[in-house]
């Protein structure tokens, strides 16, 4: 198989919050060259406009991901689907979120067949207290008065509906594995991000590395193209931003 040179990550808080290690695994196996375009962010949707703390995003289909992509010149790439499970807690179906995958699905196949998609950490949340339930639904998500059974069993039809997607449509399957889980039931642990990423994007284990801190602030604090703050809008042309230890990023 080719060398890859284009990285497609989408996904919610666990994308961003490991960020950093997303792209310091891509340019340790495919070098100081490769290109990592993402559209991520705390309480993401797939579908539908998100607010986190004042700050609201697109849905990932209704971002500039994809009229940038339609732009660039084809390269090998790997894309990454991961936290679906945003839309759960928003209200929404598990048929209407595999309604807004499939789509994601079917736009990212324009563009390669090497697609890894993840489950739910299932396991990890269905060990959630209701007293955690409504305190983790408060602080991310305050708006939602969805109740714990219903967001569990919304969640185990849509772990379901990902597995026969990817059966159906040719991805690599990832299952998250329980063990990266901690108090918190829905975000990888902070100590295990580096590992736990090379294993979802299929690449080389290596020897933990420390991470540049500046990059990592860099990336975490890097304006996406479109955003709003406060209800005013923020728009970002996306050039990619080049990494001092290599690497160039658009964020969406």
């Amino acid at each position: 198989m080719a060398e890859i040179k284009r990285v497609l990550a989408l996904g919610a808080s666990n994308l961003t919050r490991g960020f950093h290690t997303v792209v310091s695994a891509a340019r340790s196996e495919w070098g100081s060259e490769v290109q990592i375009f993402a559209a991520l962010g705390h309480g993401r949707s797939y579908g539908t406009h998100s607010r986190f703390l004042g700050r609201g995003l697109p849905g990932i289909l209704e971002c500039g991901l994809w009229r940038a992509m339609a732009s660039l010149p084809p390269a090998s790439s790997r894309a990454l689907i991961t936290d679906v499970g945003n839309d759960i807690v928003y209200g929404f179906s598990a048929s209407k979120i595999l309604e807004w995958v499939e789509e994601t699905v079917r736009r990212l196949q324009e563009t390669t067949r090497d697609i890894i998609l993840t489950d739910l950490p299932l396991q990890s949340i269905q060990r959630i207290s209701r007293a955690k339930y409504l305190v983790l639904r408060s602080i991310l998500f305050p708006a939602s008065r969805l109740p714990l059974s219903e967001a569990l069993e919304t969640a185990a039809r849509l772990n379901e509906g990902l597995a026969e997607l990817s059966a159906s449509r040719g991805l690599r399957f990832f299952r998250l594995n329980p063990d990266w889980y901690g108090f918190d039931p829905i975000h990888i642990r902070p100590d295990l991000w580096q590992s736990a990423w090379r294993e979802i994007l299929h690449v080389a284990p290596r020897p933990e590395a420390r991470n540049s801190f500046a990059e990592g602030l860099k990336l975490y604090f890097m304006p996406p193209e479109r955003k709003r703050l406060f209800g005013f809008e923020r728009y970002t042309p996306q050039s990619g931003s080049v990494l001092k230890s290599g690497g160039r990023v658009w964020l969406y």
